[in-house]
């Protein structure tokens, strides 16, 4: 289960595609709903969905996710997340639902704007301000919590929820 993102906009600079279109962030400006996969400072890749519309750079960072019977900080960063699944450049501008590598599909969880947490971005310089950082409050899988948002008992997390994807 996902339980942490990030968006980006072209029209913000903390954006790949802020400056212009290049050969390297290219997919962030094509069809919504492929795979952005970049390498972060050389180290780890970073996965992303494409979002929005064509010819428009727009995307969701998936910076944590919860995976049951795992250690619950197996997925708890985007490098963690794109070690845990294999995620190199080979699956760059794949469209996220008709693959056999890796695909999205929807949960069956009933998720209210109450359950999320809303702040700003983390691990970047610029546009910092703005709130475009979304965490799922009750998960303890999640790569880092807002100032004073404690992480909550084992028997509260998602991790002990039934009936979540």
């Amino acid at each position: 289960m996902i339980v942490e993102t990030e968006a980006y906009s072209q029209e913000e600079e903390a954006c790949h595609g802020y400056n212009k279109k290049t050969p390297s962030n290219k997919v962030l400006f094509g069809e919504p709903g492929r795979f952005y996969i970049y390498r972060s400072y050389g180290i780890h890749h970073c996965l992303n969905i494409v979002t929005d519309k064509n010819n428009f750079a727009s995307g969701v960072l998936i910076r944590a996710v919860f995976i049951s019977n795992q250690n619950e900080r197996a997925a708890s960063g985007p490098g963690l997340v794109t070690k845990t699944f294999e995620v190199d450049n080979k699956l760059n501008s794949i469209n996220i639902l008709n693959n056999k590598c890796l695909w999205i599909s929807k949960g069956n969880s009933n998720l209210e704007k109450k359950d999320l947490i809303q702040t700003t971005r983390i691990g970047i310089s610029k546009a910092q301000n703005i709130k475009w950082r979304w965490y799922l409050k009750r998960s303890r899988s999640i790569s880092k919590r807002e100032k004073g948002d404690r992480n909550p008992n084992l028997k509260h997390s998602s991790n002990n929820l039934s009936g979540i994807t």
